[in-house]
């Protein structure tokens, strides 16, 4: 029996709904959620992301401030844009989009996002909270693929899971969450031996290495749910996940589709954090 199909672009839309209630409520208090966004450079990738998040707080009720930044911007000038939006009180997310072009230091970037307003949960402050079992807000894309999970009925307590991936803004915040569900976590990577080994054993399978359909049908174990992270674009323009999608699904018992999967789900929930931050601000 081929896998269910988990639907990103239907769970986020059902997310954006409620998102734009609470958008409603503060307006009528007189708060409007805000969300900066920052883009230097001209990266097309980029760019597009940024559009998609624009239409995305406008469909939800977000107010969206796009702040465009020359390739050649220097670190000062940057760093001082940053602080201004921290001390902005009407600025309630702030946003830096990734890459930075050569010469910016991103890790400075990201220590220099008020906390409280770092809605892509990155700060040292908020991933300290994760891996601590403190507060802090969450990176969107792995709380994305949890809220995909929970959404399919999965209970992960005491399920096998196989995270294929340590990145900070992915791997690594994606085992921690699924620790704190009580899921017994293995952590795989590029120097990871036998690696078919590990993700055969997996009831939970999820994907992040940038390699496209490197994870096919024969490493995955029947009935188990596969989250692919993966984004990648092939000569041919087409995108592609690090899962290869036709094989897997003849074996997972569900799966999430690439484009249309975790993407939207990310979005998703800078949105939730933008508006819990105009929220406590109320």
């Amino acid at each position: 029996m081929a896998a269910v199909i988990l639907d990103g672009k239907a769970a986020a839309a059902e997310l954006r709904a409620e998102l734009a209630e609470r958008c409603a409520a503060l307006a009528a208090r007189g708060v409007i959620p805000c969300l900066a966004v920052i883009l230097v450079g001209e990266d097309p990738a980029s760019q597009i992301y940024v559009r998609n998040k624009k239409r995305a707080c406008e469909q939800a009720g977000v107010r969206f401030i796009e702040i465009l930044m020359p390739t050649d911007t220097e670190q000062a000038v940057l760093d001082q844009k940053i602080l201004a939006l921290n001390a902005d009180p009407e600025v309630d997310g702030i946003l830096v989009q990734s890459p930075l072009p050569e010469g910016l230091d991103e890790r400075r970037v990201l220590a220099l996002i008020d906390p409280k307003k770092d809605v892509d949960g990155f700060h040292v402050s908020n991933m300290g909270a994760l891996a601590t079992g403190g507060r802090g807000i969450v990176p969107g894309t792995p709380e994305g693929c949890m809220e995909l999970i929970r959404r399919a009925g999965v209970t992960l307590d005491g399920k096998e899971a196989v995270v294929v991936g340590r990145s900070n803004l992915a791997g690594k915040p994606m085992a921690l969450l699924l620790l704190q569900a009580n899921a017994t976590v293995t952590v795989c990577h590029s120097r990871t031996k036998n690696l078919a080994e590990h993700t055969r054993r997996a009831d939970v399978l999820v994907v992040a290495i940038r390699q496209p359909k490197m994870i096919t049908g024969g490493m995955v174990k029947p009935g188990a749910i596969v989250i692919d992270i993966g984004i990648n674009r092939l000569e041919n323009r087409k995108v592609v996940g690090d899962v290869d999608f036709d094989s897997a699904r003849e074996v997972a018992g569900y799966l999430t589709p690439v484009p249309g999967g975790v993407g939207p789900m990310t979005i998703a929930m800078l949105l939730k954090h933008t508006i819990a931050a105009a929220e406590a601000r109320a």
